[in-house]
């Protein structure tokens, strides 16, 4: 794994954190996280931020992966089009039961072999076959499966996908922020990103008390911490 080093960089490495961990956590451009550390009194550029979220992120996102809990045997897949550059693509997702995001991958098709790429990752890194593989009617995902002989894991129909339709809404308050992304390769390292910082600080506040909500508050940021810190 590459190690993390923030030699050469004027601004500490707490600056650099905090700013990448704005512009993913919330739904920030890059002139706004330059506004709110300017408001703290930190003078630094947006184009600053951009480089540091291009040469940190993917290096924060691999540390956070390997440090997140095991997920749910059930798995969600689901596809939506995004605009790129004016073409049409679609953005395939895998999420657990909970909502965690585990894959993401941006293609150029809606057919087999798009979801069979999905759920071949999906067997391959993940390292175990799921329970339940959950999708919505699309042809293709049966196709996918009958393919690799797990048809007996398809489940789909009805409302049971929704945990995988409704991960797909912080992706497009982004999208929106950000004017659309600009070439695949762009949206595939910045979704990459985003899901395992989302992942490590999404919880499902409704579910549970003020106290709980505190204690996860406080995990989240401990891994955080320990992802970020230089190696």
């Amino acid at each position: 794994m590459q190690k993390i080093s923030y030699s050469r960089h004027r601004f500490p490495p707490l600056i650099i954190q905090h700013a990448i961990w704005l512009y993913f956590k919330f739904s920030l451009s890059y002139r706004d996280v330059e506004d709110l550390l300017a408001e703290r009194g930190i003078d630094v550029s947006y184009e600053t931020i951009r480089r540091w979220v291009v040469k940190f992120g993917s290096a924060y996102a691999r540390k956070l992966s390997k440090s997140g809990p095991r997920p749910s045997s059930q798995r969600h897949l689901d596809e939506v089009f995004v605009s790129i550059n004016g073409k049409r693509s679609y953005l395939w997702r895998m999420v657990d039961s909970e909502g965690e995001v585990l894959e993401i991958l941006v293609q150029s098709r809606r057919n087999k072999r798009a979801a069979l790429k999905l759920i071949r990752k999906l067997l391959k890194n993940q390292g175990f076959v799921p329970d339940v593989i959950v999708t919505d009617k699309l042809p293709s995902y049966g196709a996918a499966l009958r393919e690799i002989g797990r048809t007996r894991y398809h489940d789909f129909g009805g409302r049971k996908n929704n945990r995988a339709e409704n991960s797909h809404l912080p992706v497009r308050r982004r999208e929106r922020k950000m004017q659309r992304f600009k070439s695949p390769g762009s949206a595939q390292r910045f979704l990459s990103v985003h899901a395992s910082i989302y992942n490590t600080f999404y919880v499902q506040r409704h579910l549970i008390s003020r106290k709980i909500l505190r204690q996860f508050r406080d995990e989240a940021m401990s891994v955080w911490q320990t992802a970020t810190a230089a190696a």
